[in-house]
């Protein structure tokens, strides 16, 4: 397959109404790479080569030569390049505000050979804003709009060599509503206390990272009040 070269690893999508600053330049699966130096706070990683080894639907696989900080030998890393994803943590108080209840689905998922319990997610599509992703999403896969949305955080799901980043979206203010899931979605909606998912959590019942990631962080923020609506 002949060389390909695509954008520069680590830059995370912007995101609407934030304090938080990443990079202007979105990832974009299967865009060309450029040969370049990059500055770190350790030093400076220069790409030396690019190659598109696979690329699909989802997302693309290129093999790079990369001369690391602190090295001066090239290496070679296969690196996984998606768009980003969004994920949404949405909490319905209305029954009991102090115990209030999660939004979570169960699908099945073949790389796992087995059905988990998930907070809802989803891909940002090409030049979508991370927001309007995060909303799309919550109304495909439940049906349910948000009246106010928080940033929790952003994090890379496998920074090995996935070069994803996730964005972690409180939703709250919630009205339910008919789901527009894609033709290959099979989802069951499951609404549990936050008590009782914080104890899934700790129990070893749960085993997609983004839902542990957001289950956790939101519970910690919840209980020293550090919560601040965006839009």
């Amino acid at each position: 397959m002949a060389a390909s070269k695509r954008p520069r690893e680590g830059k995370p999508p912007s995101s609407q109404g934030t304090s938080l600053q990443p990079p202007a330049t979105p990832l974009l699966a299967g865009a060309p790479r450029q040969t370049s130096s990059r500055k770190s706070r350790d030093g400076e990683a220069k790409l030396v080569s690019s190659k598109l080894s696979y690329k699909g639907k989802v997302f693309s696989v290129y093999t790079d030569t990369v001369i690391e900080p602190g090295s001066d030998q090239p290496n070679t890393r296969d690196v996984i390049h998606h768009n980003g994803s969004v994920v949404i943590l949405a909490v319905d108080e209305s029954r009991n505000p102090d115990d209030p209840d999660i939004i979570l689905i169960r699908q099945y998922r073949h790389a796992a050979a087995q059905f988990l319990l998930e907070l809802p997610a989803g891909r940002i599509e090409v030049g979508e804003a991370p927001l309007a992703a995060a909303k799309r999403e919550m109304i495909e896969e439940t049906g349910i709009r948000a009246r106010r949305w928080t940033l929790l955080t952003r994090y890379f799901a496998s920074p090995g060599f996935l070069g994803e980043w996730m964005q972690i979206y409180l939703a709250t203010g919630l009205r339910d509503g008919a789901a527009r899931p894609e033709d290959d979605e099979h989802i069951q909606l499951i609404r549990t206390p936050l008590s009782r998912a914080i104890e899934l959590a700790a129990g070893n019942q749960i085993h997609d990272g983004k839902t542990l990631i957001g289950l956790l962080l939101y519970n910690t923020r919840r209980q020293s009040g550090k919560l601040q609506p965006v839009k």
